[in-house]
């Protein structure tokens, strides 16, 4: 019999979390599994959790938001333990990217089917993130949002309509692999899979098994071009617009003049005036689904039939 442990944030999102224990007691199938559940106490202490876990568990699950997955994850980078998830956060980036259904019964249902693939990690100056980190307006939002004290995703694009009118690009040195170039960019994303959440392509062909991280430099911008690039960004044609330019590569230094504020998998850190990024190649298990990775959204399914 496997053992499988959950964590359990339960201050996450939007508060599905209550129904959580009734559905892993209903839906998990206990002649696979022999379980037990922990809830989190504070900011990271899924970390120290997930880490006294690793080996001792089968399978980690995250029950939260793309934070808590994070936190989780920390912990389970190259051990032998599956990392699942239970999406009940608001934007849900990375269990999008692996095709997790997001409604509790069936997350559960899939990891009874206990599908493991391997996935690249990264890291931006020695803190580990799954998903996608950034600098720039992003990570600039990322921060005050913290400290809002409403979630969801209501609340973070009232921000960052608020801020766009008086927010300038940055010019940066960036050194990816040996090719270094300088570039005045409006936000800089580190993708290791394609989406920050909610559907939001930040890299559609970036992929999470590959090795490499999508360099996404996306310039400055008219604000009349905003409906349409908020348009590109959800039905995954982001970098196909002439305001973005992504570059691929495994290790990136990038330098400004001034301390850098980010972004890693939507929480906000800090750092000095220089940031190095680095990929993990295949050091997280995970339990996915078996029908692969990165699909198109249903609204996307309907709109490429039709377009057929």
């Amino acid at each position: 019999m496997k053992k499988i442990f959950f964590i359990i944030n339960p201050v996450s999102g939007v508060g599905k979390q209550k129904i959580v224990e009734k559905n892993i007691d209903k839906y998990l199938d206990k002649k696979k599994f022999a379980y037990e559940i922990k809830y989190t106490e504070k900011a990271k202490h899924a970390i120290k959790i997930s880490s006294e876990a690793a080996g001792k568990f089968d399978i980690v699950t995250a029950v939260g938001g793309d934070g808590s997955v994070n936190e989780v994850c920390k912990g389970l980078i190259n051990s032998s333990s599956a990392l699942a998830i239970i999406p009940t956060g608001s934007g849900n980036g990375l269990a999008r990217y692996l095709n997790i259904p997001l409604k509790i019964d069936k997350a559960i249902k899939l990891i009874n089917q206990t599908y493991i693939k391997k996935i690249d990690t990264a890291e931006i100056n020695n803190e580990k993130f799954v998903n996608v980190a950034g600098i720039g307006f992003d990570a600039h939002v990322s921060h005050i949002f913290a400290n809002y004290g409403k979630r969801g995703p209501l609340p973070y694009v009232k921000i960052a309509a608020e801020e766009f009118p008086n927010y300038r690009a940055q010019k940066y040195r960036i050194l990816i692999d040996d090719k270094l170039i300088y570039r005045k960019a409006f936000l800089i994303s580190f993708a290791n899979s394609s989406q920050f959440g909610n559907n939001a392509y930040i890299s559609p062909e970036a992929k999470i098994d590959d090795g490499l991280i999508d360099v996404c430099i996306f310039k400055n911008f008219p604000i009349v071009e905003s409906p349409r690039l908020a348009v590109m960004l959800f039905d995954k044609r982001l970098d196909k617009s002439k305001y973005m330019e992504i570059i691929k590569g495994k290790e990136i230094t990038i330098t400004h003049e001034n301390s850098i504020i980010a972004h890693i998998d939507g929480e906000p850190v800090s750092f000095g005036k220089e940031i190095k990024v680095k990929i993990n190649p295949q050091s997280l298990n995970v339990i996915a689904s078996n029908k692969g990775f990165n699909q198109d959204p249903f609204y996307l399914k309907r709109i490429k039939k039709i377009l057929k």
